[in-house]
C-alpha cells in the first residue's frame, strides 16, 4: 500500500517507511495561522489522532475521520516531525495564508483543508523498487487532483470516468465511473481478467 500522500508505503502489514513534511514549512504555516486566526492541528506522528490547542478545530468541522486530541499550549516545536497539517476554514479563505502556497495540500471536506505530501508517485516508484520491478508493469488508477502527480508517461494510467478534466490529458486510457465498474470494465479492455470471471 502506499500512502501519506506518497511518502509511506506498507508491504505484508508492515510500514517499510514514512517520511514526515518539510519541518520549516510546517513552522511556518502554523505561524502564519496563529498570526491570522486561522483554527490548525497537527500529526506529529504516524497515529489516527491530530493535536490541536484547543477545542476549536473539533467544533468548527465535528470530524471524527481521526480523534482529534487537545493538548493546552500545543506549541509544534515540541516535535521532532510533522506529518500533516490541518486547517479549518471554508474555501476560499486558505488564499490568505502565503505559507500554504510552499506546501502541499488538498481538501476533501469543506470545512478544513490538510497539507500532507502530494507526490503518490514517490510512493509508487519505493514500492516497485523495492521489489525490483519495472515501472512500465505499474498500472495507476485515479479521478482527482491528488491523482495526478501518479499520471506518468512511464506507466499505465487509467482515468477514471468520473474524474476531472485535467487527468484526461495524462490518462492512457478512459474508462468507465467508479460507480459503474471502472476498474473491472479497465482490467477486461486491457486483457488483465475476462469478462465475468
Amino acid at each position: 500500500m502506499v500512502s501519506d500522500g506518497g511518502n509511506g508505503i506498507t508491504i505484508d502489514n508492515e510500514l517499510i517507511t514514512i517520511k514526515p513534511l518539510d519541518y520549516q514549512k510546517c513552522l511556518n504555516l502554523i505561524d502564519e495561522c496563529k498570526e491570522k486566526g486561522f483554527i490548525w492541528a497537527i500529526s506529529p506522528d504516524n497515529k489516527t489522532r491530530r493535536l490541536a490547542p484547543d477545542s476549536r478545530f473539533y467544533d468548527f468541522t465535528h470530524d471524527v475521520y481521526m480523534d482529534t486530541e487537545v493538548v493546552d499550549g500545543l506549541d509544534p516545536r515540541n516535535y521532532d516531525q510533522i506529518f500533516k497539517v490541518y486547517v479549518a476554514c471554508f474555501s476560499p479563505e486558505e488564499q490568505k495564508l502565503e505559507t500554504l502556497k510552499e506546501l502541499p495540500w488538498c481538501r476533501f471536506h469543506k470545512e478544513y483543508l490538510f497539507v500532507e505530501p502530494g507526490d503518490k508517485s514517490v510512493g509508487i516508484k519505493m514500492m516497485v523498487d523495492h521489489f525490483k520491478g519495472d515501472y512500465k508493469d505499474i498500472v495507476v488508477f485515479g479521478d482527482e487532483k491528488n491523482d495526478l502527480s501518479m499520471f506518468r508517461d512511464e506507466w499505465t494510467s487509467i482515468e477514471m470516468g468520473n474524474a476531472i478534466d485535467e487527468l484526461k490529458e495524462k490518462a492512457t486510457y478512459v474508462t468507465t465511473p467508479c460507480d459503474q465498474d471502472g476498474i473491472y470494465n479497465a482490467c477486461v479492455h486491457f486483457g488483465w481478467i475476462k469478462e465475468n470471471d
